[in-house]
């Protein structure tokens, strides 16, 4: 058996990928391809992967976990996907910078169900769209409990990345940009739910129909219609050349105003996230997808 871990980050995706996934429930039940409601362990797996403290899960608790969830096998794949799993949102950051319990909750789920095959997903998110996000999702806690002590100058994410790679050796981890997902979408559903890039899937245009024009969108459909796009490379860049001519500025422009922050900050962390990307990217053991 597989397992999947969609992981975040916060604010990347909005929950558009498991909506997506579990639009396509029964196509890919039939492939044996279990994805479950999030509400079944959006709470349950960080408490079970914090209780285990890294040893690997008995059978009485993967036996939990599988009642939790509800679904009928057996099946050869189980698909996970919240962008709570590494951390809520109030603790993503610590004062040693962004998701300092990452790699110890990632070595968890993989020891969640031994002998299974584990791959884990993440999109990556500009620390200077990350805060903001962060800040949305706990409305409770003020700028200073979120940023912890840190200072937004040194949230990094290959530091992130490294120690993870370090706890959990062999990790099948996949990592993209949350910035190039338009682009990206129907790799990422697919590989994500572990069919092949060909497989016909619901929810291709969930993204990119919040990003362009009513028009725009009818228009993309159209032109995918009469001109099927020969590989990734072509479809990503009429994609691009239509959420370019299309866009809805609202959703395209973020508007930063917290404590401190300047223009120039902004600019340095934005160009510090590019530096990590490129990093992480050249990283042995991590596929990154890049347009």
């Amino acid at each position: 058996m597989q397992i999947a871990y969609h992981l975040g980050a916060h604010g990347t995706d909005e929950d558009r990928l498991v909506r997506a996934l579990l639009k396509n429930r029964g196509t890919l039940a039939a492939q044996g391809i279990a994805v479950p409601s999030p509400r079944a362990y959006r709470q349950l797996l960080p408490r079970v992967a914090k209780t285990l403290r890294g040893a690997p899960a008995g059978p009485d608790t993967r036996q939990v976990i599988l009642d939790a969830l509800g679904e009928d096998g057996p099946f050869e794949r189980l698909v996970f996907s919240h962008d709570s799993l590494l951390s809520f949102p109030v603790n993503a950051i610590g004062p040693d910078g962004l998701y300092p319990t990452a790699p110890a909750r990632i070595a968890a789920y993989a020891n969640l169900f031994p002998g299974a095959g584990a791959e884990f997903f993440l999109a990556l998110k500009n620390p200077a769209t990350l805060v903001p996000a962060l800040l949305d999702r706990a409305a409770e806690a003020s700028y200073d409990m979120i940023m912890s002590g840190s200072s937004p100058a040194s949230l990094r994410w290959a530091p992130v990345i490294r120690r993870v790679l370090a706890q959990v050796p062999g990790i099948a981890l996949t990592i993209w940009c949350a910035e190039d997902l338009p682009l990206l979408w129907p790799e990422v559903l697919r590989a994500i739910a572990g069919v092949s890039e060909g497989e016909a899937l619901e929810g291709d245009y969930d993204l990119t129909g919040t990003l362009i024009t009513e028009e725009g969108l009818a228009a993309l459909k159209a032109f995918f219609e009469t001109h099927p796009p020969r590989g990734i490379a072509q479809r990503r860049q009429a994609t691009a050349t239509f959420l370019e001519k299309y866009a809805r500025p609202e959703e395209l422009d973020v508007e930063i105003t917290l404590p401190g922050w300047t223009e120039a900050l902004v600019a340095a962390m934005t160009a510090a996230y590019d530096e990590d990307c490129a990093e992480i990217a050249a990283m042995p053991g991590v596929s990154f997808l890049a347009p």
